[in-house]
């Protein structure tokens, strides 16, 4: 298996909200599983304790790896989220400064803190924070669209990878790709693709079927797509310019 494949492979699906969606993703060949928490107004948002009991049910597949999906602004809050779910991965999701991801880092230094960076009519939201965000210790820029009315997360609206490429060739840290992406989006980044940069994508909608729900068959599409193969060994990789990445029998990428 090649440093490529392996770094570009990572399939992460947000949104879960019932053990038997953690089952489906974890059976699906899925790698990471967004839990929302302090998403006001969200359609998958969780209660502290029931994302403590989903987190739990993910660890126990033995394959899925829970992140906190937020847009919370306080990191003492978050911390706190991490700590009562045991969840190490968080996705700042919203427009949280380079201030607090560095309060974040000093409560939580082992956690993986991806850091959702916004594009909107082709141009990247906080393109000028985004050296305070790696210094700060974001370990993983995550790369989505903003909806045509603001929304933010969930859009189903696809990144235009012209938007992106030369904002990715400036980062000194890995990136996962999402807005819109699908079983047959691929072919849409011929060069984001294989950038040697990109671990994975990030899906929702795609992910589900008509009713809404998690879809078995949409799902092992977007594994045929986009996935790799379970991975049984542990290597270390080491991305140009970016921090060594390890990737462990569980499917998961730690700094």
């Amino acid at each position: 298996m090649t440093v490529r494949s392996l770094l570009n492979s990572l399939l992460k699906v947000c949104g879960a909200t019932a053990e038997a969606d953690i089952d489906l993703l974890a059976a699906g060949g899925v790698d990471l599983v967004g839990l929302w928490h302090g998403v006001p107004g969200g359609p998958a948002e969780l209660p502290l304790d029931r994302l403590a009991d989903l987190a739990a049910a993910a660890r126990s597949t033995g394959r899925l790896r829970p992140v906190l999906v937020t847009f919370l602004a306080d990191a003492d809050a978050i911390a706190d989220a991490m700590e009562h779910s045991g969840i190490e991965w968080v996705q700042l999701h919203a427009y949280q400064p380079p201030a607090l991801v560095k309060a974040l880092r000093r409560r939580r230094p082992e956690a993986h803190i991806l850091k959702v960076l916004h594009v909107a009519d082709g141009q990247c939201v906080e393109k000028r924070l985004i050296p305070a965000y790696e210094r700060a210790g974001v370990d993983t820029f995550l790369l989505d669209r903003v909806g045509l009315n603001g929304q933010v997360g969930s859009t189903g609206l696809r990144l235009a990878e012209s938007d992106v490429v030369d904002l990715v060739a400036g980062m000194t840290i890995p990136f996962v790709l999402a807005g819109g992406i699908d079983a047959a989006s691929r072919p849409a980044y011929p060069r984001l693709s294989v950038h040697p940069g990109m671990l994975g994508v990030d899906v929702d909608t795609a992910a589900r079927g008509d009713d809404g729900r998690f879809d078995r068959h949409a799902v092992a599409a977007l594994t045929a797509s986009w996935g790799g193969e379970p991975r049984t060994e542990v290597l270390e990789l080491t991305v140009p310019t970016a921090r060594p990445v390890v990737v462990g029998q569980e499917g998961a990428v730690a700094p």
